[in-house]
Protein backbone atom coordinates (compact mmCIF):
# COMPACT_ATOMS: atom_id res chain seq x y z
CA UNK A 1 0.00 0.00 0.00
CA UNK A 2 1.20 3.45 -0.74
CA UNK A 3 1.41 5.69 2.10
CA UNK A 4 -1.03 8.25 0.97
CA UNK A 5 -3.29 6.34 0.78
CA UNK A 6 -4.74 6.59 3.89
CA UNK A 7 -4.91 10.09 3.90
CA UNK A 8 -6.75 10.33 0.86
CA UNK A 9 -9.53 7.83 2.23
CA UNK A 10 -9.92 9.92 5.39
CA UNK A 11 -10.07 13.39 3.71
CA UNK A 12 -14.56 14.60 3.90
CA UNK A 13 -15.88 14.27 0.53
CA UNK A 14 -16.02 17.65 -1.38
CA UNK A 15 -11.96 18.23 -0.84
CA UNK A 16 -10.41 20.15 2.33
CA UNK A 17 -12.30 23.27 2.07
CA UNK A 18 -15.51 20.75 2.90
CA UNK A 19 -17.84 22.75 0.34
CA UNK A 20 -18.02 25.47 -1.65
CA UNK A 21 -17.86 27.72 1.46
CA UNK A 22 -17.32 31.57 0.06
CA UNK A 23 -17.36 32.78 3.66
CA UNK A 24 -14.01 30.84 4.20
CA UNK A 25 -12.58 32.50 0.83
CA UNK A 26 -13.27 35.78 1.64
CA UNK A 27 -11.72 35.60 4.76
CA UNK A 28 -8.47 34.27 2.90
CA UNK A 29 -8.34 37.27 0.70
CA UNK A 30 -9.22 39.79 3.03
CA UNK A 31 -5.64 40.35 4.81
CA UNK A 32 -4.41 40.81 0.75
CA UNK A 33 -7.03 43.26 0.85
CA UNK A 34 -5.64 44.95 3.41
CA UNK A 35 -2.16 45.39 2.42
CA UNK A 36 -3.11 46.45 -0.71
CA UNK A 37 -5.34 49.24 1.19
CA UNK A 38 -2.33 50.14 3.25
CA UNK A 39 0.17 50.30 0.74
CA UNK A 40 -2.00 52.33 -1.44
CA UNK A 41 -2.56 54.87 1.44
CA UNK A 42 1.24 55.12 2.19
CA UNK A 43 3.07 54.77 -0.80
CA UNK A 44 1.20 54.78 -4.04
CA UNK A 45 -1.05 58.13 -3.44
CA UNK A 46 1.66 60.32 -1.96
CA UNK A 47 3.83 59.69 -4.73
CA UNK A 48 1.08 60.78 -7.59
CA UNK A 49 0.71 63.65 -5.44
CA UNK A 50 4.08 64.53 -5.70
CA UNK A 51 4.27 63.60 -9.10
CA UNK A 52 1.56 65.42 -10.26
CA UNK A 53 2.88 68.65 -7.98
CA UNK A 54 5.97 68.32 -9.86
CA UNK A 55 4.23 68.96 -13.37
CA UNK A 56 2.58 71.84 -12.08
CA UNK A 57 5.74 73.12 -11.04
CA UNK A 58 7.62 72.43 -14.53
CA UNK A 59 4.91 73.60 -16.60
CA UNK A 60 4.90 76.89 -14.63
CA UNK A 61 8.02 78.02 -15.08
CA UNK A 62 9.02 81.12 -16.55
CA UNK A 63 11.65 83.80 -16.98
CA UNK A 64 13.40 85.48 -13.60
CA UNK A 65 12.26 82.25 -11.35
CA UNK A 66 14.74 81.33 -9.15
CA UNK A 67 15.16 77.41 -9.59
CA UNK A 68 17.09 74.17 -7.78
CA UNK A 69 17.62 71.41 -10.46
CA UNK A 70 18.14 67.57 -9.43
CA UNK A 71 21.36 67.91 -9.45
CA UNK A 72 21.40 70.94 -7.32
CA UNK A 73 22.22 73.55 -9.14
CA UNK A 74 20.68 76.33 -8.04
CA UNK A 75 20.65 79.15 -10.82
CA UNK A 76 17.88 82.20 -11.97
CA UNK A 77 15.90 81.19 -15.40
CA UNK A 78 16.68 83.23 -18.23
CA UNK A 79 14.93 81.49 -21.27
CA UNK A 80 12.26 79.09 -20.82
CA UNK A 81 11.59 76.61 -24.05
CA UNK A 82 9.32 74.11 -24.90
CA UNK A 83 11.43 71.38 -23.60
CA UNK A 84 14.62 73.11 -21.94
CA UNK A 85 15.41 76.01 -20.00
CA UNK A 86 18.44 78.05 -19.50
CA UNK A 87 19.71 78.56 -15.92
CA UNK A 88 22.25 81.23 -14.93
CA UNK A 89 24.34 79.58 -12.24
CA UNK A 90 26.67 82.71 -12.00
CA UNK A 91 27.64 85.89 -13.61
CA UNK A 92 27.81 85.72 -17.30
CA UNK A 93 27.63 81.39 -17.13
CA UNK A 94 24.54 80.04 -18.56
CA UNK A 95 23.37 76.34 -18.64
CA UNK A 96 20.81 74.44 -20.87
CA UNK A 97 18.83 72.18 -18.49
CA UNK A 98 15.66 70.15 -19.63
CA UNK A 99 12.64 71.35 -18.15
CA UNK A 100 11.33 68.15 -15.99
CA UNK A 101 15.12 68.20 -14.36
CA UNK A 102 14.36 71.27 -12.59
CA UNK A 103 13.13 70.16 -8.69
CA UNK A 104 12.11 72.76 -7.02
CA UNK A 105 11.86 76.90 -6.45
CA UNK A 106 13.77 78.83 -4.68
CA UNK A 107 11.25 80.30 -2.12
CA UNK A 108 13.61 83.36 -1.22
CA UNK A 109 14.16 86.32 -3.82
CA UNK A 110 17.49 87.91 -5.17
CA UNK A 111 15.53 91.32 -4.57
CA UNK A 112 15.67 90.20 -0.67
CA UNK A 113 19.13 88.87 -0.70
CA UNK A 114 20.46 91.77 -2.38
CA UNK A 115 18.47 94.11 0.09
CA UNK A 116 20.25 92.21 2.69
CA UNK A 117 23.83 92.23 1.35
CA UNK A 118 23.17 96.62 0.92
CA UNK A 119 22.75 96.40 4.51
CA UNK A 120 25.57 94.52 5.58
CA UNK A 121 27.41 96.80 3.34
CA UNK A 122 26.42 100.00 5.21
CA UNK A 123 26.51 99.10 8.49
Amino acid sequence: MWPFEQIAYAMPPGGLGGGGDTAGMLSGFLPLVLVFAIFWFLVIRPQQKRAKEHRNLVAALKKGDEVYTDGGVRGTIQRVAETEVTLEIAPKVAIRIQRARVQDLVRESRIKESKDDDKEEKD
